[in-house]
């Protein structure tokens, strides 16, 4: 059902700014054959479902295998794992996103399609499964950066995911290479009814919501207001508590720093002061700076990173989103919403994230999440910070793969 979005042509498009516990695989959601199936039928139903579950084990060895590349190890006994076979090319992905038109403003997006097809398994089963018949079961991802972001900030990602699934990326309006409209009023409900619509008129099928930070937290509003089952899954990587830092106020640690917030946002809604935080902020070495105090692994903030950052910082309209964004209301609270939902979510969390971090009440209430709803799983990252997609990825991969392996669409 069309909005009033539609897909339209885009001229070369351009790119804005901020021990875990094991998943096994489940062999549900293959085709059932029950007490009719009988027979010559029967037995072939039967042979064509336990070839389906060797494939799909196959397949997700296979893609652990190209997510966790051989890594080096560095001094202090971590390694880094960013192998540039497994790295999208910040260019390659520009050149290659589309453009959608939602309610009047132009939104930047981009498809990996499933690429390659799995290697064939041996023959002698009777029934041999083609290609086609895993990925028909696979679900789309969907993937939604956090503040300051873009869909490059997917590079270390998409390539790897795209082995077993169709990937969507999107750059929030106000982001990336999206409109960024003057004097635009930005909410949490406004990309949450961004990223319901895209689902409806652009992907048109059941899709697993991957978000980082604000993104999650845009992802879990979706979930809670979608009604068309159009949400098949949750994938949260260190979800935000609200559009800015007010939303958080039973965080002692915010409470001391409320009357500061209050001034920042006094002084940011003068435009001459605003203007010069905003150019201060966005100068390449502040930028790197600031990262390197969010990521747990100081290897992933490279060259591409600042830039991905930086160059739509730069853009017309990007001033008016930082201020309106940071000042503006933090919107719902994932301490409400998170019950309502009763689809699986995998919630990936960084122990280094000084934003949101373990010990803050976000950290916490997402952290106790498992053993309150059992539709929640949770996995702990060290050593990762508040980007574990991008500061991490082999890690990330390693969690996640197993776990949407074992989603399967109706």
């Amino acid at each position: 059902m069309v909005k009033g979005g539609a897909a339209i042509a885009a001229p070369t498009p351009t790119l804005l700014f901020p021990p875990t516990p094991t998943l096994t695989l489940s062999p549900r959601h293959l085709l059932p054959v029950g007490p009719s199936c009988s027979g010559a039928v029967g037995q072939a139903l039967h042979r064509f479902k336990a070839t389906s579950l060797r494939r799909h084990r196959h397949f997700v060895n296979t893609s652990l295998s190209f997510a966790s590349p051989i890594s080096s190890e560095r001094g202090d006994g971590s390694s880094s794992s960013n192998s540039s076979s497994t790295v999208l090319d910040v260019n390659e992905i520009r050149q290659k996103c589309n453009k959608w038109r939602w309610k009047g403003h132009v939104i930047n997006y981009f498809v990996h399609p499933v690429s390659p097809p799995p290697p064939p398994l041996p023959h002698g089963d009777g029934v041999q499964p083609q290609p086609e018949d895993y990925y028909s079961l696979s679900p789309p991802l969907f993937l939604v950066h956090g503040f300051g972001a873009s869909i490059a900030h997917w590079r270390r990602n998409i390539r790897v995911l795209a082995r077993s699934h169709t990937v969507y990326a999107i750059d929030l309006l106000g982001f990336g290479d999206s409109d960024k409209p003057a004097g635009f009023a930005y909410s949490m409900e406004v990309w949450a009814q961004l990223i319901l619509d895209f689902l409806d008129e652009i992907i048109q099928k059941p899709a697993v919501l991957m978000g980082n930070s604000v993104g999650s937290l845009a992802c879990v509003i979706a979930a809670s207001e979608s009604r068309h089952g159009l949400v098949r899954g949750l994938v949260l990587l260190n979800c935000a508590g609200g559009m800015n830092n007010k939303a958080i106020v039973d965080d002692w640690r915010i409470k001391l720093l409320l009357p500061l917030l209050w001034l920042f946002d006094i002084l940011l809604n003068q435009k001459g002061i605003a203007s010069a935080i905003f150019k201060r902020v966005k100068q390449r070495e502040s930028l790197r700076n600031i990262l390197l105090s969010v990521y747990g692994n100081k290897e992933s903030v490279d060259d591409d990173l600042v830039e991905i950052i930086k160059r739509p910082a730069d853009e017309e309209g990007a001033l008016d989103a930082f201020i309106s964004i940071v000042t503006g209301p933090p919107g719902p609270n994932p301490v409400q919403l998170m019950p309502r939902l009763s689809l699986p979510v995998l919630v990936l969390w960084g122990d280094q994230d000084p934003f949101t971090p373990l010990d803050g009440p976000v950290g916490k209430y997402f952290t106790s999440l498992p053993s309150r709803l059992p539709n929640v799983s949770l996995c702990v990252l060290e050593r990762v910070g508040h980007c574990p997609h991008d500061d991490r990825p082999d890690l990330v991969h390693t969690k996640l793969l197993p776990w949407l392996a074992t989603l399967r669409t109706s």
